[in-house]
């Protein structure tokens, strides 16, 4: 029997305009209980060059640069059993997704939703879209490239160029 893989609470600050959504954290994640944590990951290399910080920042800088520039990260899935940390070993009749009607009222200030590869937009559009249509809640989506090792088909600078483009544009 697999382990159930857990996500953990989100990088959330007062006022996020936009959440930057992954599907389940993989195990180098979940081992550290840090977003992003496989040091091949390209997120947070993204991130620290998109507002022109050092990539040498620690785990808690990197969460505060976030929030101070409104962004929060979450997952799609709050709990699912999967073999390993690729998305597609993830078996779906384990999926529990979490409470994204309650996230959002609890922060009204979130416009958009950016998705950090398709398995995070399959997984939302299939087990919270409806959730939020039925709570009347709007938002814009974009999917962006996963920044996964495993999505090695796309380069570093092209997957920074589609963040850069996507996150530089301001919130609604």
């Amino acid at each position: 029997m697999l382990e159930l893989a857990t996500s953990f609470p989100p990088i959330v600050g007062k006022a996020p305009k936009s959440l930057i959504l992954g599907s389940m954290p993989g195990m180098e994640s979940l081992k550290q209980q840090r977003y992003y944590a496989h040091p091949r990951n390209a997120f947070w290399p993204i991130m620290t060059s998109l507002f022109g910080e050092s990539a040498n920042l620690d785990y808690q800088q990197r969460c505060d640069l976030l929030i101070q520039k409104q962004i929060a990260v979450w997952d799609v899935l709050k709990s699912c059993r999967r073999q390993g940390s690729l998305d597609q070993h993830i078996e779906t009749e384990t999926i529990i997704a979490n409470d994204f009607v309650d996230f959002l009222q609890r922060h009204p200030s979130i416009t958009q939703i950016y998705f950090n590869g398709g398995k995070a937009e399959q997984v939302f559009k299939r087990y919270v879209i409806k959730q939020l249509e039925a709570a009347e809640i709007s938002l814009i989506f974009h999917k962006l490239p996963s920044t996964s090792p495993a999505h090695a088909a796309m380069r570093f600078e092209t997957k920074r160029q589609l963040w850069h483009q996507a996150l530089s544009t301001p919130p609604i």
